[in-house]
């Protein structure tokens, strides 16, 4: 596997834990990176729980690619899509433990998780594709529509506002917020409630909630839909 991601197992529960010593970018390499953790998160756990290096979760696509090398944008735009969405729809329980700031792609990592949990200070949260001359593809906007509350729905969709702990659980990019001392043992809490689920009966009724949804998000996929997310 990549440096970029990591995955470990125990009692059950999969951590796959995002650094790349920069930014947590979804690089070609970080998104194949987590794609082939969550394969054996899938196979080996009952939960999986995401999350990144001190002070960053995920700050969004690579920029580098996305600025200077727009004939690789479609094929990034989709793989960042594909993952995001087998995220949403995993049979198994995801909870992301929100280690930083989460913002545009890793905003809508925030709203693909089943569960959200963050951290108290100075992280930000947000979709600022409006800032940086970007219109979000389809999947982006049927994640945000999915997930945040209506009331911030403009202000952070169009409007590009990166919010703050507080307010991203009113907005519901996260569910709560905690101290950073203690992320993951609340993660591993959630994890555990998780555990006492029914696997098969949470994984039907998920799909229930999710899955037209998820059909729809990998036809515009399969289609080339909005992939150039151009101004």
């Amino acid at each position: 596997m990549s440096d970029c991601a990591s995955c470990e197992i125990k009692d059950g529960v999969a951590v796959i834990k995002l650094d790349d010593g920069k930014a947590n970018a979804f690089s070609f390499d970080m998104m194949a990176a987590v794609n082939q953790a969550m394969d054996e998160a899938e196979a080996g756990a009952d939960v999986i729980i995401i999350t990144g290096r001190d002070g960053v979760m995920c700050a969004g696509f690579d920029l580098k690619v996305m600025q200077n090398e727009p004939e690789k944008v479609p094929e990034m735009v989709g793989n960042g899509g594909r993952l995001l969405i087998r995220i949403f729809s995993s049979r198994k329980p995801v909870i992301i433990a929100s280690s930083g700031h989460g913002i545009a792609a890793g905003g809508l990592l925030m709203l693909a998780a089943d569960y959200r949990i963050g951290i108290d200070g100075d992280s930000r949260y947000g979709l600022n594709e409006s800032a940086i001359g970007m219109v979000l593809p389809p999947f982006g906007y049927d994640l945000a529509v999915f997930k945040i509350n209506n009331k911030y729905l403009d202000r952070c969709f169009s409007g590009a506002e990166l919010i703050d702990p507080s307010t991203a659980v009113e907005a519901s990019f996260l569910d709560e917020k905690v101290s950073t001392e203690g992320l993951m043992k609340r993660a591993f809490e959630k994890a555990q409630e998780f555990q006492k689920l029914d696997g098969k009966a949470f994984a039907g009724n998920k799909r229930l909630i999710r899955g037209s949804l998820t059909e729809k998000m990998i036809a515009d996929l399969d289609s080339g839909k909005g992939l150039k997310v151009g101004g």
